[in-house]
């Protein structure tokens, strides 16, 4: 007696093309191209999670250096004047700060200021 396996092919074709849909071309709709297509996608998605968190950060340093200088300190001085302070702000919280809460900032600055 044979096996067939024609169901759990089926399924595994399935899961990969409804992955694949949005592609273009025969990406979408070749299993064979839209295998290749996921596998890449998937890889490249992995390494977006990565990378997103590093463009935040880089983000969040710019807003900082920016408002920093408004109020009469470098990026670094700033962040060493906290250190020194013992003020513990993460960087996503103070470009928040920066961005929509100027006086805030300011404060937080003139608290670094002192501490140099």
């Amino acid at each position: 007696m044979r096996i067939k396996r024609g169901h759990a092919g089926k399924r595994r074709h399935k899961r990969i093309l409804k992955q694949a849909k949005g592609f273009r071309g025969r990406r979408k709709s070749c299993f064979k191209h839209a295998k290749v297509a996921v596998e890449r996608s998937m890889t490249e998605s992995f390494k977006g999670r990565k990378l997103r968190k590093r463009n935040f950060r880089r983000l969040w340093i710019q807003r900082i250096n920016a408002a920093a200088r408004l109020n009469g300190l470098s990026y670094s001085r700033l962040i060493n004047g906290l250190l020194k302070a013992e003020v513990n702000v993460d960087r996503k919280i103070l470009a928040d700060l920066a961005m929509n809460d100027p006086a805030a900032f300011t404060a937080v600055a003139e608290k670094a200021k002192a501490s140099l």
